[in-house]
């Protein structure tokens, strides 16, 4: 039987390449330099930015000046493509950028948030064989279709295949089969946020609460957040989730997107002394290492494309507890067949169940493991 990789003939970035419509990027800031930068390297010329009303101020962005959706329709009328360049899961956002769908042609291209390298047609095709064994390790025929509509996406950046498949991210607590008497591991906490989720939408008696966060700030917001459950039930670690306990440098961005330097200082590779104030040596531990042998039942790690080294250094504990498992999945290329597959490798026990949950683009695809 073929594959659904089979049919696909082309992907978003050949079709730029000879599209007769002038390109047009929509957003302004690291999503719109990602995406430009694979354009310019794919000889593709991006015609003008353009931003939604209320953030033009007459401010340029990246050398041009930066436009209404107006002035983009009264300069070119028709005869452009708008590259959506930023992703939300506010509702009314995603609303907006559909009825802009409904009168221009729009697509969400798929750039990694960490990582290298495009997914084009060739890069999917090239890693048919573990797509194709993922897809069928899947329990469920809704996880298949977030499997396939998700790549038809990467490939495509056609958002109605993200619309089709999205479920609300309340199911999660569904799928986990949470119980009582839960140890809760929470790698990549933020501030407590996901943590207060996690208790509001259950309830369940928890017994007791993990939590690494490798931001400082992050870490005393999560440590204020959650004062009243007391030291005896919740233990917080200003640490980084990792597959061996040492240090590297941080990049410590605000909000969820402190990610790992790639340069050996930090520093230099990424624009001098100027930028060394975002930089930090941040302690990294292995979850086997934070449990110190105990059992936990529940793992939930969003720990910003570092998902398989996290994964690595909770071996032990998945390879004997057998914890439900809540996993991101969208950070890197290959992250929807990697991970499924070293989890597999360290526990074939487990029954995997893929959702994604509203957003633009591709953010909150989860592969739930219990």
């Amino acid at each position: 039987m073929a594959f659904f990789l089979d049919d696909i003939k082309t992907d978003l970035w050949t079709y730029l390449k000879s599209a007769p419509k002038k390109v047009v990027l929509y957003g302004m800031g690291d999503g719109a330099d990602k995406i430009k930068a694979v354009l310019d390297g794919r000889g593709i010329e991006s015609a003008d930015i353009m931003a939604s009303d209320d953030f033009v101020r007459g401010q340029s962005f990246l050398g041009y000046e930066v436009k209404k959706l107006s002035d983009i329709e009264n300069k070119y009328g028709d005869d452009f493509i708008i590259l959506v360049c930023f992703g939300s899961q506010i509702p009314a956002v995603m609303e907006h950028i559909y009825k802009i769908a409904e009168k221009h042609e729009l697509y969400a291209p798929n750039v990694p948030v960490i990582g290298e390298g495009v997914f084009d047609l060739e890069y999917a095709r090239s890693n048919k064989a573990d797509i194709q064994k993922v897809y069928k390790m899947l329990a469920d025929e809704q996880s298949k279709k977030v499997f396939e509509n998700v790549i038809r996406y990467k490939l495509s950046g056609d958002l109605k295949y993200l619309r089709d498949c999205e479920t609300p991210a309340d199911e999660k607590f569904d799928l986990l089969n949470i119980g009582t008497e839960e140890t809760v591991v929470d790698l990549g906490a933020y501030d407590g946020d996901t943590l207060v989720e996690f208790l509001n939408g259950t309830s369940m008696q928890f017994k007791k609460l993990y939590a690494m966060e490798p931001d400082e700030k992050n870490y005393r917001k999560l440590k204020r957040r959650l004062y009243m459950i007391g030291s005896a039930l919740l233990e917080a670690y200003n640490v980084g989730a990792w597959d061996e306990d040492t240090t590297i440098t941080f990049n410590m961005r605000a909000g969820r997107s402190s990610t790992s330097s790639t340069s050996s200082t930090g520093f230099a590779a990424n624009g001098g002394k100027k930028r060394a104030a975002r930089y930090r040596d941040i302690k990294m531990m292995k979850t086997d290492t934070m449990l110190r042998g105990e059992p936990c039942t529940y793992i939930k790690m969003d720990v910003e494309g570092a998902e398989e080294n996290a994964l690595r250094g909770a071996k032990e504990t998945v390879a004997n507890c057998r914890p439900k498992l809540n996993v991101a999945v969208y950070h890197r290329n290959e992250d929807m067949w990697k991970l499924p597959l070293l989890i597999h490798s360290l526990n074939s026990r487990y029954k995997f169940y893929l959702r994604h949950h509203p957003y633009i683009p591709d953010w909150d695809t989860n592969l739930y493991c219990v």
